[in-house]
Parts: C-alpha cells; sequence; structure tokens
C-alpha cells in the first residue's frame, strides 16, 4: 500500500521542569521516534537524545527501500542500546529512557514502544454506533506497574488512574542491562485516509482523557487548530511531547489483502486488554462501563524490574 501523510506536527514543552528530558526525532516522513528520558539533569535527555537520535542514524545507513522487517527494527533498537553503553561507560548508570516508535512503508505500520509513553491509532468521526467521536483502534499497552496491577485485578481501572505510583515503569531502555528490555512490536494494516497515529510522552496525559483526547481529534479544526488545542497544557508539571501524524491518502496495492492487521488481538493492544460491557439503553443508547476484573493474583510480585520516573 502507498499511504501519503498530511505534514505532521510535533509538541515539545517543557512544563515545569527544569530542564527537557523528552526527545522526539523523525527521518523521510516515514520514521517517528519518541521517548521521554529518566534519570535527572545530564542523565535522562541523554538517554533519550541518544535513542533517538542512534535510531535515525541506523534507519538512515540501512535503509535503502520500502521494505522493512522486525528483526532490521530489532537490529536498530540494540544498536540504540549499545550507543546507551558507550555513553554510560565510566559514568553513572542510573539513566534511561522510554522508547515509542513508528515506522510507515509499503506493508502498512510498525509500532514499538517501550515504558509508558504511548502510541495512539485514532479513527475519527466512527464510532461503533455510528456517531460522531470516532473510535481508538489502537493504544500501546504501558509497561507500567499500575497497568500490571490492573491487568491482574489488584485495581480498578479508575483506581489505575489515580495511582500513587504511578510514575513506576517496569520496562525502559537503561544502559548496562545483561538482559535487555524488549519493545512490544504490533503491525497495523488497517489504515484509512482520515486516521491518525498519536504519539506522546505521558506528560501529554497529565490532564486529558482518552474521551478529551478523542474530542479533540473528532473536531472540525484544522490540524494546525488541534495542535493548539492539545499544547493548552500551561499547567502540566511534566514535560511533555508529541508527533500528530495525520493519514491523507492510502492506495491499495496488489497483495496488500494478504497483510495481518494485529490491532484486533494484540495483547500490546491496550484496547484489548481493558474489560468493557456494553449495556444497551433504549434504541439507539450504548452506554460502555468497565467490566469487574478481579482475578486472583500474587500478592507478590517477584523479580519484577521497576524504574521510578522521579525527575526532580
Amino acid at each position: 500500500m502507498k499511504i501519503s501523510l498530511y505534514p505532521p506536527l510535533s509538541i515539545h514543552e517543557i512544563g515545569q521542569r527544569a530542564n527537557q528530558e523528552d526527545s522526539i526525532t523523525r527521518w523521510d516522513n516515514r520514521l517517528f521516534v519518541l521517548c521521554d528520558g529518566m534519570g535527572g539533569h545530564e542523565k535522562g535527555e541523554v538517554a533519550s537524545q541518544t535513542v533517538c537520535q542512534s535510531l535515525v542514524k541506523w534507519f538512515e545507513e540501512n535503509i535503502k527501500d520500502n521494505s522493512f522487517s522486525d528483526d532490521q527494527l530489532r537490529e536498530a533498537i540494540e544498536y540504540a542500546y549499545q550507543q546507551l553503553d558507550q555513553y554510560a561507560d565510566g559514568n553513572p548508570k542510573q539513566m534511561g529512557t522510554t522508547l515509542t516508535l513508528l515506522y510507515i512503508y509499503k506493508q502498512g505500520v510498525t509500532a514499538a514502544h517501550i515504558g509508558d509513553s504511548r502510541i495512539y491509532h485514532i479513527r475519527p468521526n466512527s464510532s461503533p454506533s455510528g456517531r460522531l467521536g470516532g473510535v481508538v483502534l489502537y493504544q500501546s499497552r504501558d509497561h507500567s506497574l499500575a497497568f500490571d496491577l490492573f491487568q491482574a485485578g489488584e485495581i480498578s481501572y479508575e483506581e489505575m488512574q489515580n495511582f500513587t505510583q504511578k510514575n513506576v515503569i517496569t520496562r525502559a531502555m537503561t544502559p548496562g542491562l545483561e538482559n535487555r528490555h524488549r519493545a512490544d512490536i504490533i503491525h497495523i494494516t488497517d489504515i484509512q485516509s482520515g486516521d491518525y497515529f498519536y504519539m506522546c510522552s505521558d506528560g501529554m496525559l497529565e490532564q486529558m482523557s482518552n474521551d478529551e483526547l478523542m474530542s479533540v481529534f473528532s473536531s472540525e479544526e484544522t490540524d494546525e487548530e488541534k495542535q493548539k488545542l492539545l499544547i493548552e497544557t500551561d499547567k502540566n508539571q511534566d514535560n511533555h511531547s508529541a508527533w500528530i501524524i495525520h493519514v491523507k491518502d492510502v492506495e491499495k496495492e496488489e497483495g496488500d489483502e494478504q497483510l495481518v492487521n494485529e490491532e484486533p488481538t494484540s495483547r500490546c493492544n491496550a484496547v484489548n486488554i481493558i474489560p468493557q460491557v456494553v449495556v444497551e439503553d433504549g434504541d439507539d443508547v450504548v452506554v460502555v462501563k468497565e467490566a469487574p476484573n478481579r482475578q486472583p493474583f500474587y500478592k507478590r510480585i517477584k523479580n519484577l524490574f521497576c524504574f521510578s520516573k522521579n525527575k526532580k
């Protein structure tokens, strides 16, 4: 398939922090990367910048046509890990970064993430009931303690939103690890004209729910006006960055029917993990509520890597 885009837009704000630990970059209008660094001044920003720059460098040197594979993606991420290792050699290693990566090519979109920065695939004005509002087709599943406890049934969805240890993540790109943390990878082929891919650090979500996010993307404002609505986050404490990627057109090609879309079944798609029940009220009103999720769970989580995103 041939995917064309409107001019991508970015957000890159420092918030109330003393330094900017988020990094964003792109290459050839096909590769988009966003990282949220951890570790404080001269650590978090270095980690995020190193990963962003390393990935662009790897793609520039190794991607010669419009083909791409998961093995190449893993090689690119390993190269970024190696650059982190080189920087940390002889320096304090208490640094790290999240990773979100989106690559657009002839077989659709490959998305990968580590940590709690997010990737969304949004289809505006296409809700199941036929009303305006749109749907989230993909939301990357946070690698966080809060999400693990929610998925295990220890806390509810509402409790997860206000969890006291919300800043604790269970995967990050850090130097010096014997066992690297792997990225969750998903292949998206159900792509239509008008779709949005939205990549953001967790700072963008401090004061914006998914419903509010959908309201912005399903509005009739231009992309520049949507960007301004999203950027009005002056009360956010954390660094907050985002990519807004709007699909202009999708031209189908021979063989596209054999491509597999993993969104409906992938475990790394939070849309498939958050339990829901649909309650019909009247002829045309559909109310969606959270279903109970209280499965047995061991109270002690053994051998769990946790990284606190404390940026003070």
